[in-house]
C-alpha cells in the first residue's frame, strides 16, 4: 500500500493524538522521500532597493503544504504578517475540502506581507527558493502530489515579476539545482485565507509528525543560513 503524506495530513487534523503518534512511522517514510534539503544561493543580482521609510508591501508564495510556508515567513525578520491560503482559483472554490482535490485551479499559498525598509524582496524570494519548497519539483513537493502543492509566484508588481524574472534566470545561468526551476511566476488576481484552523499550524501542533518531519527542518534551515534575518517566536 502507497500512503501520501497529503492524504494523512488531512486525516491528522482532526485526529486525536494517540493516533497522530501512531503514524510517526508513516510519515517518516513520506518525509524521506519528501524532506527538501536546504540550498545555499547567491543573493539577487537584480532586486527593489530597500525603503527609506517603513512601508508595506505584499506578495503570495505557494510551494508545497502552506503550513511550512508560512511557518518559514513567520520567522524573518521584517515580515509583519503570514497568512495561508488559497491562490489561482476562484471564491467559490477556495475551500479546504475543495482544493485538496487538485482540481480547483487554487495552490496552497502564503500572503506574506513585509516591511521593504526592512527586508527587500529579493532577500525574501531567496529564502523561497533556498529554504521553504524545491523549485524543481513539478505539481507536488516531495509525497504532497497535486497541482494544488505547485510551486509559484504570485507578483503584486512590476518590480516583483522583474526581480523574480531575474533571479530566476539568475539561478538557471549557475546551474543552482540539478534540474530546471519549474515555479510558476504569474499576478494575483486574489488571495483567500484560509480556515482558521490552518493558521499558525506549525507554531500550534509542533509534535504532529508532519510538522516534525516535514516543516520544522525548514525553519532550522532559515537560522542556519540566514542568521541575520532569522529571528524566534
Amino acid at each position: 500500500m502507497t500512503f501520501h503524506s497529503s492524504k494523512l495530513r488531512r486525516a491528522l487534523i482532526l485526529a486525536a493524538p494517540v493516533v497522530a503518534l501512531t503514524a510517526v512511522g508513516l510519515f517518516a517514510s513520506c518525509a524521506r522521500a519528501g524532506a527538501h534539503d536546504a540550498v545555499a544561493l547567491p543573493s539577487p543580482a537584480v532586486d527593489v532597493a530597500r525603503a527609506a521609510k517603513p512601508g508595506k508591501s505584499t506578495v503570495v508564495f505557494a510551494g508545497g503544504c502552506f503550513w511550512g510556508i508560512q511557518a518559514v515567513f513567520q520567522h524573518v525578520k521584517g515580515v509583519t504578517e503570514a497568512t495561508s491560503g488559497y491562490a489561482g482559483g476562484s471564491a467559490e472554490n477556495a475551500k479546504y475540502e475543495l482544493v485538496s482535490g487538485g482540481d480547483t485551479g487554487h495552490a496552497e499559498s502564503v500572503r506574506v506581507t513585509f516591511d521593504p525598509s526592512q527586508v527587500t524582496y529579493g532577500q525574501l524570494l531567496k529564502v523561497f527558493f533556498s529554504v521553504a519548497h524545491d523549485p524543481t519539483e513539478l505539481n507536488h513537493q516531495g509525497a504532497d502530489e497535486g497541482t494544488q502543492y505547485r510551486s509559484a509566484v504570485f507578483y503584486t508588481d512590476a518590480d516583483q515579476k522583474r526581480v523574480t524574472d531575474a533571479y530566476v534566470a539568475q539561478l538557471g545561468r549557475a546551474k543552482a539545482f540539478p534540474d530546471r526551476i519549474v515555479t510558476e511566476i504569474v499576478p494575483l488576481k486574489a488571495f483567500y485565507p484560509a480556515e482558521d484552523y490552518h493558521q499558525n499550524y506549525a507554531t500550534r501542533h509542533p509534535d504532529n509528525p508532519y510538522i516534525v518531519f516535514n516543516d520544522a527542518p525548514k525553519v532550522v534551515h532559515l537560522q542556519k543560513l540566514f542568521p541575520d534575518l532569522y529571528r524566534g517566536q
